[in-house]
């Protein structure tokens, strides 16, 4: 097979890595406390009924307990919470540690400043290969209109500004 068009996991990670995304915080209020993880495949999927998705690992720590929750809400993030990304992209540690936040109308933690948050029931689940697909049934949301979006761009991340160069 001709190596240009051969489909593997660093191919795929190369060419799939030109569609820009933006980066999402998953999070909600779990027995152990809040909880949460770095989020890219996000998108918004029906009107009617309100759904979202989203795509965590399997090898994913923190969605099992999410999970269980059943509930949610989707951070999405602004240009200047890279930070913020790296910190909930990380396992093993205290991901909400100096991190300021609030609570939705559900229950979990709304990060501050955070571009948009959407805050959601588990609706439904499936096998996605080596991720999970996530429906969220939508119950609550609200945005800022005063920040530009945190991007991810062949795989570094990116603002509109360095973009429009």
């Amino acid at each position: 097979m001709n190596t240009a068009h051969e489909v593997t996991p660093q191919r795929m990670r190369e060419i799939l890595g030109h569609f820009c995304s933006g980066l999402t915080v998953i999070t909600a209020a779990t027995e152990n406390g809040p909880a949460g993880f770095t989020c890219q495949s996000f998108t918004s999927l029906s009107l009617e009924p309100p759904l979202i998705s989203f795509n965590p690992a399997r090898t994913s720590s923190t969605w099992p307990a999410l999970r269980d929750v059943g509930r949610f809400c989707v951070n999405i993030l602004p240009a200047e919470h890279q930070a913020l990304s790296n910190k909930f992209a990380r396992s093993g540690t205290d991901k909400f540690e100096g991190v300021d936040y609030h609570t939705s109308p559900l229950g979990n933690p709304i990060l501050d400043k955070a571009l948009a948050w959407i805050d959601c029931e588990l609706h439904e689940e499936y096998d996605g290969g080596d991720h999970t697909i996530v429906l969220g049934l939508v119950k609550a949301m609200q945005a800022r209109s005063d920040a530009e979006p945190l991007l991810f761009f062949k795989g570094s991340y990116a603002t509109m500004m360095e973009l429009a160069r």
